[in-house]
């Protein structure tokens, strides 16, 4: 999506494009870097807070050093160095502003085909703390960021409200009407939960 900003009088585009669904490079933004030809001068990149790593639980902000782990993760962490590199070149005329987004909900963004087939999840003893972040609210918080983000930048993108990935299931299926998950033992996940839910259940942290 290419537009120009209203406040800053520049061309820019906003890439949401996901990376490849393997390895742990991102060639697609490095693809569309290279055929800009120094058009647009800002890219927002939506990158994921899956770069900091598992972190305990513990507060996160834009200052802790990202240490992914898990291939989804790298990849995004690739296309944001990646991007800074594009920067670098031409510091002048080339602008980034890296959104680290955390789970999106909204319409068509909510776990309702899982918990219609109940699909097991983990108690809320054993449930990692998650962050989101409405559809909504992340449009607007791109447009803030293509308008007056600072170059070179990067931002934590959530709701504030960390919370329990178990209660925000159960939340979910009480306000849909929906039966709650059935609890699975944490022990008993693997091989029972698919390896993507299972990456996301090894990570904490509370988005500050």
């Amino acid at each position: 999506v290419e537009l120009t900003g209203a406040q800053q009088g520049h061309s820019g585009i906003f890439y949401f494009a996901p990376p490849p669904g393997q390895g742990t490079i991102e060639p697609r933004l490095k693809r569309v870097l290279e055929a800009l030809d120094g058009r647009p001068r800002r890219v927002v990149y939506v990158s994921t807070t899956g770069v900091y790593g598992d972190c305990g639980g513990a507060w996160v902000d834009e200052h802790r050093p990202p240490a992914p782990t898990v291939d989804r993760a790298l990849r995004r962490f690739d296309a944001e160095q990646g991007l800074l590199r594009w920067r670098a070149k031409e510091p002048a005329t080339r602008e980034a502003v890296i959104l680290r987004v955390a789970g999106i909900y909204g319409p068509d963004k909510l776990p309702l085909a899982r918990l219609s087939k109940q699909v097991p999840m983990v108690s809320e003893q054993d449930a990692p703390w998650t962050n989101r972040i409405h559809i909504d609210d992340l449009v607007r918080v791109s447009e803030a960021a293509m308008d007056r983000g600072e170059d070179g930048e990067t931002y934590n993108v959530s709701d504030g409200k960390p919370g329990n990935m178990r209660d925000y299931f159960d939340r979910v299926a009480d306000a849909f009407g929906l039966p709650r998950a059935p609890v699975i033992d944490l022990a008993e996940a693997d091989g029972r939960l698919s390896p993507g839910l299972l990456s996301y259940l090894g990570e904490s942290r509370r988005l500050d």
